[in-house]
């Protein structure tokens, strides 16, 4: 990890807590799109980790990605197609790496 390096805590907030279970055709399109982006960002060692948490209560999405500034979280945030359809918080981390 560089120094510079800034980590951040993504939570993605479903449209409902049954999305999973029942998302429309358009919606499933939107996440495959949505698994496409954030898998292209886990090649370019942005995302560390990402996918879907199976709270009983209701599944809802998380990342955490490597960055060097809050703007750059807000781009990719900006920038992936499920954002709209679900509803992002982001949180800044003090992560502890293999690295570190």
């Amino acid at each position: 990890m560089e120094i510079n390096k800034q980590h951040f805590f993504l939570k993605l907030i479903p449209p409902r807590p049954t999305f999973a279970m029942d998302m429309t055709q358009d919606e499933r399109n939107i996440m495959m799109q949505h698994v496409a982006y954030w898998t292209e960002l886990m090649n370019r060692n942005i995302a560390i980790v990402f996918g879907p948490v199976m709270d009983p209560n209701g599944v809802y999405g998380i990342g955490v990605v490597e960055v060097n500034s809050e703007e750059e979280v807000n781009v990719l945030i900006e920038n992936d197609p499920a954002n709209g359809l679900n509803k992002y918080e982001k949180f800044a981390m003090q992560a502890v790496t293999k690295s570190n």
